[in-house]
């Protein structure tokens, strides 16, 4: 890289870019640092929503009383693996904190702050970007397999009607459902329509359509690696596998591999990795109408181009061990079970890796060593949903700007640990004593 660009964002999955060109927007120079340029993983192999309707966090009361049910079930909406179980302790202990009714109170407050920057900000990208010949706005259909689920279901989306969120709810009505959606099994009797919900008719798409957008402003794509962050007076620096680069700002949005990044400054962030599934079928052969999303299986079914794609559920297993597609398998029967005319041959299979924090927020602020880095990550299975609101935030943050929400929620010391110095990668990152210290001025 000849010039040192204002900006270097680590990462060019959807956050990574999204948040390059709201920066770029300031008018500041800008290089992402991308390992795999053409494999964007998560990024490209999501299901395409903005669930902007998604405001309560997976950590919430009664959420271990399921828990266990789920655990017992290898391929079940909630699994952790097994040779994985002691190293995820930590993760699930903060977890089981954050589902308390005080913290869960606090995280959906901010869920909602995020969501409705994010929904504006998505409105903001697409005119600038002439985006919206890629998106679908044709709502969301969420499905329940009881009564006595679909009863269950009804505080949630009162706290989601307290955050202005429509909806419609629909009680032992399978005409409705079909006038909806077509082609349902007539065992489903109960949903809820979301009416403002928006796809992105492909994911793969939406994300090439912006990185043109970004390279065709001035902005540069540099293949390497990055291994660890540096900061000091004026700069931050990020080693590589390809030399070492500079710039005034550095955003770290490396996905589920971000906190590695952390870590060669001293911070310990407790991100963990959602492993997510499913399986796209070329010629489905069903007439699908809008957003599916089958509550109380975990798993969504949504149109990506002329084809359909089915996945969800968690699987708490880290970045290191092989992938079960068996639960991508599942999902695909439970789909058929549920949509009798699909044809679920020649599909292919896809596993990735969704970064996630135990109270269901994403990192975004400076970082705790210096203020001229930006952590943007941990955002779980709302990546895309959140871009353009954490795009916006990022950009605010490294102009110096104050940002549209409280930014509190989000700080990266809120899970914080610093490491002795023995421990650390980066020498220069200083001994800390106590609190933290008030961060630098940028």
């Amino acid at each position: 890289m000849s010039d040192r660009p204002d900006v270097l964002v680590i990462g060019g999955g959807i956050i990574g870019l999204t948040a390059a060109l709201a920066v770029q927007r300031r008018g500041l120079s800008v290089a992402v640092i991308e390992r795999d340029p053409d494999a964007q993983g998560a990024s490209i192999g999501n299901a395409g929503a903005f669930a902007f309707t998604d405001v309560e966090p997976l950590a919430a009361p009664g959420i271990l009383r399921k828990a266990p049910k789920w655990l017992l079930d290898p391929l079940g909406p909630l699994s952790i693996r097994p040779r994985y179980a002691l190293r995820l302790l930590p993760w699930l202990l903060r977890f089981w904190r954050a589902s308390w009714r005080d913290r869960h109170a606090a995280s959906l407050r901010a869920q909602a702050a995020m969501m409705a920057l994010s929904r504006d900000a998505l409105e903001r990208l697409v005119a600038e970007c002439d985006a919206g010949h890629l998106l679908r706005r044709e709502g969301q259909l969420q499905l329940y397999d009881s009564a006595a689920s679909f009863q269950a279901s009804l505080p949630g989306w009162r706290q989601r009607a307290a955050h202005g969120i429509r909806f419609d709810l629909i009680e032992d009505n399978p005409a409705r459902l079909a006038e909806l959606q077509p082609g349902l099994a007539p065992s489903l009797r109960h949903g809820v329509f979301t009416p403002d919900w928006i796809n992105a008719s492909d994911p793969g798409a939406w994300h090439r359509h912006l990185r043109e957008v970004f390279l065709g402003r001035g902005g540069r794509l540099q293949k390497a690696q990055a291994r660890s962050l540096a900061a000091g007076p004026g700069q931050a620096r990020v080693e590589t596998d390809e030399g070492n680069f500079e710039a005034g700002h550095v955003v770290v949005a490396a996905g589920a591999w971000s906190h590695h990044l952390a870590r060669t400054l001293g911070e310990v962030l407790p991100l963990e990795t959602e492993r997510g599934y499913n399986t796209t079928l070329p010629d489905p052969r069903f007439d699908q109408r809008l957003h599916l999303s089958f509550a109380d299986h975990g798993f969504v079914v949504s149109r990506v181009g002329e084809a359909i794609r089915v996945g969800g559920a968690v699987e708490l297993g880290g970045l290191d061990l092989p992938p079960n597609y068996r639960r991508a398998e599942v999902l695909l029967e439970k789909a058929q079970r549920f949509m009798p005319g699909l044809n679920a041959t020649g599909g292919r299979q896809w596993m990735g890796f969704r970064p996630s924090m135990p109270d269901s927020l994403p990192v975004i602020g400076p970082s705790s060593a210096s203020a001229r880095i930006i952590h943007a990550f941990g955002h779980g299975h709302l990546g895309l949903t959140q871009s353009a609101g954490t795009a916006e935030l990022v950009a605010d943050l490294v102009c110096g700007r104050s940002p549209a929400i409280d930014m509190t929620p989000f700080r990266a010391d809120r899970f914080f640990a610093f490491l002795p110095r023995p421990f650390r990668r980066n020498p220069d990152v200083p001994a800390r004593q106590g609190r933290i210290q008030t961060l630098e001025t940028p």
